[in-house]
């Protein structure tokens, strides 16, 4: 009989996935969330045009592997020439091509200690050995990554700015500052999937073309198409090309192609949906400050919580949330596992987290 044989490298690697989705959770429980509130999505939704130019997309065409209306309207947006920029299946999937490209077993890689971990993830995947860097308070550690990049000899840092899961950005001076630091010979990975929610000092006064850094976005987030799978990098045209090599070429469907690009066209809406986050991170600060929480800044669509106590009383906190039917998330490690994170609802999903918070903050202290 024939049997499956993987490589052994695969074989060794654990049957985990680096997120478990609501949709699971709601499988397990027999009924679905009354608010969606853990997987930082856009509920506030794509702009009208988006929607439409999707609904419009004759899909019985494979998309453009070039993704060439989309580049150059990217180009043009963020006056870079196209050839700086890659279209690829959201930043999961730029990711899963930068360690494709970049990492063979025993390379040396560097991260923060829970941080985003689907990086991680694929980062192991190729055999990757991850050196990880404990947060400076609720900040990833910028000089801390770079020394640690020297000391291993990294090929790649990843840095996310704004945070995920704490919200927390650095500006982009700080960044370019701390970059006199980063080894020669090690490629910065900056995700910048929550850039659009962040003040404008977040953004990295530096050339796109930059050959130490290649920044990665999405129109999961500010865009509202997290279910279109649409991300970007930004680049060195060589490094942008070496994408080439290993990207699937068809792996972009035509109708997220035409939303996206109708998206980033439609500026009145992405403001509007900008607005509506803003009151949403206030109202969620409200909520949890009157159950004697603490939320902490964010420049992302979520807000972070600090519960006061340990993980374990987060992580009750969040099972009493999901029996009320309110679905979040917690960060993995310690210490910022003392936390629960709220993405941004809707007016009426955060009355649906003003019901339910303080019982559940009661009946974890009555625990």
């Amino acid at each position: 009989m024939t049997h499956f044989r993987l490589t052994p490298l695969a074989a060794s690697l654990p049957d985990t996935v680096p997120f478990v989705g609501p949709e699971t959770r709601e499988r397990q429980k027999g009924q679905g969330f009354r608010a969606r509130l853990g997987a930082n999505e856009n509920v506030f939704g794509p702009s009208p045009e988006a929607i439409r130019a999707m609904a419009e997309t004759p899909l019985w065409m494979y998309g453009d592997p070039e993704s060439y209306d989309l580049r150059e309207a990217l180009a043009r947006h963020l006056v870079t020439p196209a050839e700086t920029i890659m279209v690829g299946e959201g930043i999961d999937g730029l990711l899963g091509y930068l360690a494709r490209l970049m990492v063979g077993p025993g390379d040396a890689v560097v991260t923060s200690d829970g941080a985003y971990p689907t990086f991680s993830y694929h980062v192991a995947g190729f055999g990757g050995v991850l050196h990880k860097v404990p947060y400076d308070g609720d900040h990833e550690d910028l000089s801390g990554l770079f020394a640690k990049a020297a000391e291993t000899r990294a090929k790649l840092v990843y840095l996310s700015n704004p945070d995920n899961p704490m919200g927390s950005f650095h500006t982009g001076d700080q960044i370019a500052a701390a970059m006199d630091d980063l080894p020669a010979g090690t490629l910065l990975i900056l995700d910048e999937a929550y850039i659009e929610c962040a003040p404008e000092t977040a953004q990295v006064p530096l050339p796109w073309d930059d050959p130490r850094l290649i920044r990665l976005r999405t129109f999961s987030k500010a865009y509202g198409l997290a279910g279109a799978r649409v991300g970007y990098a930004i680049g060195a045209p060589d490094l942008i090309a070496a994408f080439n090599k290993v990207r699937n070429h068809f792996g972009m469907n035509r109708a997220a192609q035409a939303g996206a690009l109708a998206a980033l066209q439609d500026d009145v809406w992405l403001r509007s949906v900008l607005a509506r986050i803003v009151s949403a991170r206030l109202r969620i600060s409200e909520i949890a400050g009157a159950c004697g929480l603490r939320p902490l800044a964010s420049a992302a669509n979520f807000v972070t919580i600090d519960c006061g106590k340990d993980a374990d009383f987060a992580k009750r906190v969040l099972t009493e949330l999901d029996a009320r039917g309110v679905f979040v998330r917690m960060p993995f490690v310690a210490p910022q596992n003392r936390c629960i994170r709220i993405s941004c609802g809707t007016p009426a999903q955060l009355e649906i987290l003003a019901e339910a918070l303080p019982d559940a903050v009661k009946n974890t202290e009555n625990c």
